[in-house]
């Protein structure tokens, strides 16, 4: 027995906003939920231990990278990422798919803003074939073939709870032609996926170095909603997966992203959970939501407090601990919130510790940032049981 099922708890009448909750055999997940990005199997100046404390219910990691380093044969031996990084609840991995956007064309912030990128990593992709990708190593400068099914033995060999197909997410820039092509190759690598996480390769079917694992499907077409129907008939009928998310670029501006996904989600069935890829922002979670978003990912909520941004209730988001008015504020980031930071430190000595480049800083915010993300949506899923999902989000707005 797998023990995995999805149930839908709740959903409001005036939107497709929903609770409910994925069981997995590591734990439960609430849904909807935020699943925070561990992508070498580390929370960077985090600990496991302390996501949960912060009642964080989910994490992933990042296949492309740990395959790299420290491969993924010897956290197998460890008995998966759950032992390897000390985590006992649920895990996701990414298949890698990701990586033939961002190492051939930088971050989708550089991407959108037109801008070249200064990552050191950056621009390793080679080529892209029916086989796979064709990357230089960053480790050592090896060339590396990446395909679906050896994404789909490396994270047989991670064991994680969900894994994902193979794909390939495009840029925003590329022309229709393009996308349809990448799209077709895209289903034909889930396809392969597919047969590989079925398959009786080092693992029994469907078993991973921690015990069972379900797949997700990806739906791409980018901003074409011709092209999304397709990928969405492809995902729903002609694979068999567990859960189904929405990549591919999501178009160049928020406007262009809205419509896009609004547009997805309307079309799905609700016999999946939807997970949205890539997206952080807490305006957009609330927007998102009422779509029908079940989860998302995004590094945003840890990497802004590694430059010093505390998440904040209000459209604008955040504030830059860095700014020399908080030299001598003795408020918290947030009277209101209950996180460890709040409830002890001041503005004033959050900002020494980052003019004193103490690394305690960056666990500090973080620490505020993971609290303040799974408080959004702990609030967010009582707004939807209680029925009171808009006058919520005008709250948490401050509209």
């Amino acid at each position: 027995m797998s023990n995995f099922s999805w149930n839908i708890k709740k959903k409001l009448k005036n939107s497709r906003a929903r609770v409910g909750v994925i069981s997995t055999p590591h734990g439960d997940i609430e849904t909807p939920a935020f699943i925070f990005c561990a992508t070498k199997a580390a929370l960077k100046s985090f600990s496991t231990a302390d996501a949960k404390k912060n009642n964080t219910q989910i994490i992933l990691s990042n296949t492309y990278h740990l395959m790299l380093q420290p491969g993924s044969d010897l956290i197998a031996k460890h008995g998966g990422l759950h032992k390897f990084t000390g985590w006992n609840g649920p895990m996701l991995t990414d298949s890698g798919g990701f990586q033939i956007f961002s190492l051939g064309n930088g971050s989708v912030a550089d991407e959108i803003k037109g801008r070249k990128s200064n990552s050191k990593i950056k621009k390793t992709l080679l080529s892209i074939n029916e086989e796979g990708a064709i990357f230089k190593s960053y480790i050592d400068g090896s060339n590396i073939l990446l395909s679906p099914e050896k994404s789909i033995q490396i994270q047989r060999d991670l064991g994680a709870d969900f894994i994902v197909a193979f794909d390939e997410c495009t840029p925003f820039n590329v022309n229709r032609d393009y996308t349809y092509e990448s799209m077709l190759r895209s289903h034909r690598w889930a396809q392969r996926s597919i047969n590989s996480f079925d398959s009786q390769l080092k693992y029994k079917s469907k078993y991973g170095s921690a015990g069972p694992q379900e797949i997700y499907g990806i739906i791409q077409g980018g901003i074409y909603e011709d092209f999304r129907e397709e990928s969405i008939y492809f995902n729903e009928n002609l694979i068999e997966t567990f859960g189904i998310a929405i990549g591919g670029s999501l178009g160049s501006n928020k406007d262009e992203m809205q419509k896009v996904v609004n547009f997805t989600a309307s079309k799905l069935n609700e016999i999946h959970p939807i997970h949205l890829l890539g997206i952080g922002d807490p305006v957009d979670i609330w927007t998102f939501v009422e779509q029908g978003i079940d989860t998302f990912d995004c590094v945003s909520p840890t990497r802004l407090a590694r430059h010093g941004a505390a998440l904040v209730k209000g459209k604008r988001g955040k504030i830059n601990i860095k700014n020399s008015k908080y030299k001598e504020n003795l408020r918290q980031i947030d009277e209101q919130c209950s996180c460890y930071t709040c409830s002890n430190f001041s503005l004033s000595y959050l900002h020494h510790l980052f003019a004193s480049e103490e690394l305690l800083a960056l666990q500090l915010i973080t620490n505020h940032n993971i609290f303040f993300m799974n408080n959004l949506m702990n609030t967010i899923r009582n707004s939807i049981k209680e029925n009171n999902f808009e006058q919520a989000r005008k709250e948490w707005l401050n509209e």
